[in-house]
Order: structure tokens, then C-alpha cells, then sequence
């Protein structure tokens, strides 16, 4: 058996939260530049490299890459055989977000949903603990801001809808939104399971690596069709227009009722703020 700590757990979740709110990633500025050597018009290409010395300043000065540092996600996978002690392991992660956020002077953004009355702090985080076999255990958080969140969408569409429903609710949820989600986007998108499952699949989708295909030689073909389909919009970089308004879509899939379909899709900005580690 394997005994981790609680208060392991609270510094990771600090140091994440600080890092994820400053720096760019490799893959994401790896993306955006492919991106703008891929853009066709000149505003887009202008976009684009502004949004690349944007995440440069960001990271040399340690301020925000953006000013909505977001609601903080975190997700921690736990072997069977790993035991924790400490304090609960709820109250670890949210005072490890409470740290990053006061010591970093990151925008604390999490109020009531219906008094509006700010928590101060920007907690509590939104949590999920999933058990897996083995005594490994494996930390991943995602600063999400609004901007984006908000232009998500859940359908529950009818089995007949079958793949083209599917590519036409995604490729609608892109259009409505418009500049909204501050594209170039990443674009997660969760099929089957229920209402809930397809939509924690969407925003889980969103840890993978940029580049990566899924393993599904089906699911394969289908992201990059709607990856192409989602350019071909022309929504274009933070929505001025241009050929990339997408930069990836990520497919995962649960079985589901016979008599549902049930789709989600989850916007990302540009400023793709998450990273997974081992514990």
C-alpha cells in the first residue's frame, strides 16, 4: 500500500494553478504557430501572433495570459491501493487553490449562483476523484474561463440523428458562438453515457495532448473531419474572420440507452490552461 499525503496534493494544486495562469504551454504555442503559418488572411495571422507574444509577456512579467484566470477543475485519479492521510483531501485541494489564488493576485471569480456574493477566494474547486487499479495516482487541473464555458452545449438527440446530427450540433454550437469563446478554439466533444457523462467527457477531452488523434480509427476520421469542417466556418482567430478557427477537437465516447444520443461540446479558448502530473 502506498500512503500519500493530502498536503502533497495541496502544494501540487497551488503550483499548477500559478503555473497554469502564466504560461503557455509547448503544445499550445507549438499549435498557434502552426496555426498562424496555416492562416490565410493577414488580420488572422496578426491575431494569432499576438496572441503568441501575449503568452510570452505573460509568462516572462508572471501575469495572467488572461484576466479571467477561471473556475478551477481538478481531477485526481487514485490507484485502489493508495491511501491518503492528512487533512480530507476536499479541503487540501481547496486550499491549495486558495493559496495560488491570494499569493498570485489571480481575479477571484466564483460567486453564489443566485445572490451573485463572491467567495473571496475562488473556491470551492470542482472536483472529481476516480479509483484505478494500482497504487499510481495522477493530478490534472484546468483553469477554465467563462468566456468559453459559457458557449458550451448538451443536445440529446434522437439515435436516428446518427453521426451527420452529431457534426451538425457541433458545427452549430461553433457558429453561435461566434467570437464569444475567443477562438482559435480546442473543442471537446463527449457522445453517449447520459446528460452528465457527456459532458464531463467533453471537458475531460480537453487534457489531451494538441496533436494527439484518439486510438478509434472511427472517432480518428470523425475529429479530423469536424477539425476541417470547423475552419471552413470562418469564424477565424478571436472571430475576425479567417481559416483557423479551430486548432482541435477531441472525441471521447461512453455506450449509452438504446433509446438515447445524447452530445455534448465543450469550447476552449485559446488560452488552453491545463496540465496533467503524477503524484
Amino acid at each position: 500500500m502506498r500512503i500519500i499525503n493530502t498536503d502533497l496534493i495541496r502544494g501540487k494544486v497551488k503550483e499548477l494553478c500559478l503555473e497554469l495562469a502564466y504560461k503557455m504551454s509547448d503544445d499550445l504555442k507549438a499549435s498557434l504557430e502552426r496555426g498562424r503559418s496555416q492562416e490565410c488572411t493577414y488580420l488572422g495571422r496578426q491575431v494569432l501572433a499576438m496572441l503568441l507574444e501575449n503568452g510570452e509577456r505573460a509568462e516572462e512579467q508572471q501575469i495572467p495570459l488572461c484576466q479571467d484566470t477561471g473556475m478551477v477543475f481538478v481531477y485526481l485519479e487514485l490507484g485502489q491501493d493508495v491511501h491518503l492521510e492528512g487533512p480530507f483531501v476536499g479541503d487540501a485541494v481547496n486550499q491549495g487553490v486558495r493559496e495560488a489564488y491570494e499569493e498570485g493576485y489571480l481575479r477571484k471569480s466564483m460567486v453564489d449562483p443566485i445572490t451573485r456574493a463572491n467567495t473571496k477566494d475562488n473556491t470551492p474547486a470542482q472536483i472529481q476523484i476516480e479509483m484505478v487499479p494500482g497504487d499510481g495516482a495522477r493530478l490534472s487541473v484546468l483553469l477554465k474561463g467563462f468566456g468559453s464555458e459559457n458557449m458550451g452545449r448538451v443536445r440529446m438527440l434522437t439515435p436516428s440523428a446518427g453521426v451527420e446530427g452529431i457534426v451538425d450540433f457541433v458545427l452549430d454550437t461553433v457558429r453561435e458562438a461566434g467570437g464569444n469563446p475567443c477562438p482559435p478554439l480546442v473543442v471537446g466533444i463527449g457522445i453517449g453515457g447520459s446528460m452528465d457523462k457527456s459532458a464531463a467527457m467533453a471537458k475531460k477531452a480537453l487534457f489531451r495532448p494538441l496533436g494527439e488523434r484518439s486510438p478509434d480509427p472511427f472517432l480518428k476520421e470523425l475529429e479530423n473531419r469536424l477539425l476541417r469542417e470547423i475552419n471552413e466556418t470562418h469564424v477565424g482567430p478571436m472571430g475576425f474572420g479567417g481559416e483557423i478557427t479551430g486548432l482541435e477537437v477531441f472525441i471521447e465516447k461512453f455506450p449509452t440507452h438504446l433509446a438515447g444520443l445524447p452530445v455534448a461540446v465543450n469550447l476552449n479558448c485559446h488560452s488552453l490552461r491545463r496540465k496533467t502530473i503524477e503524484l
